[in-house]
């Protein structure tokens, strides 16, 4: 049966990497309860400018502000989204904590994967370069690629210069661009605008086919509109106090 998703991998495999990035997007809500939520102080002035000015309801603000505090979590759930995607290739697969991300069956490929081209400081550019040079070193017909999924231009290029005071170059260590990879990868000139295309009906088919049991759930919402229901306050009002009844004045919001 022909794919009804990509050419060059499998509607089940998609379907699968799907599945596992919305267990991950709903693991990370549901583990933002009252006192992970308020960990670092919640800016309620700017949650009152957001409730105005972008006509948000109490409800959609402590969402907005879930969102915001897993993102960097979700960013690493994209990468691994990718990763999991670029492994699913025929000849390829993923690295399960060997020390690479995906890597070719024969050994002739090594790669580390970030979902963002700022996402690495100096010092994790410098182990990464060191552990692809170790790849390469190691299996001599070996390329290895530093790829940045989401990155400034198109390119494959040559991984040297300094990092840290210190000068790096390998004749086989890359970085290239998402597009490339997924191109180099598949074989497929546009692999992964084909990927952006289909996502939105792959993703919408995968929602029709969970189970209705399965809706999320986001405990920090819960317990806050319990507790709002207990004070009398209005939800905004209730993380406030809950934040900033130290704060003179705060501890008589009612």
């Amino acid at each position: 049966m022909a794919n009804k998703y990509l050419k060059y991998i499998s509607d089940e495999h998609l379907l699968k990497c799907i599945e596992n990035l919305n267990n991950s997007y709903i693991s990370a809500k549901s583990g933002v309860d009252t006192k992970k939520f308020y960990k670092n102080k919640v800016d309620t002035i700017k949650m009152t400018f957001d409730s105005k000015f972008n006509e948000l309801d109490e409800e959609t603000l402590i969402k907005t502000e879930i969102s915001r505090q897993i993102d960097k979590s979700i960013n690493n759930f994209i990468g691994t989204f990718h990763e999991e995607i670029l492994g699913g290739i025929k000849g390829f697969e993923i690295g399960k904590l060997s020390g690479y991300d995906v890597k070719a069956k024969d050994d002739t490929l090594f790669a580390e994967i970030k979902n963002k081209h700022n996402t690495m400081s100096s010092s994790s550019a410098e182990a990464a370069f060191q552990k692809l040079a170790r790849f390469a070193d190691d299996n001599k017909q070996a390329e290895c690629y530093l790829v940045q999924v989401l990155a400034k231009k198109c390119f494959i290029k040559k991984w040297s210069g300094i990092i840290n005071g210190k000068e790096y170059s390998h004749s086989r260590v890359n970085m290239i661009s998402g597009d490339q990879f997924y191109k180099l990868l598949s074989g497929r000139e546009n692999a992964f605008f084909e990927l952006y295309k289909v996502l939105p009906k792959a993703i919408s088919d995968f929602i029709k086919m969970k189970d209705s049991k399965d809706v999320e759930s986001t405990s920090a919402l819960e317990e806050i509109t319990n507790s709002s229901n207990k004070s009398k306050r209005s939800i905004l009002d209730e993380i406030t106090f809950e934040n900033y009844n130290h704060y003179l004045g705060f501890d008589k919001l009612e």
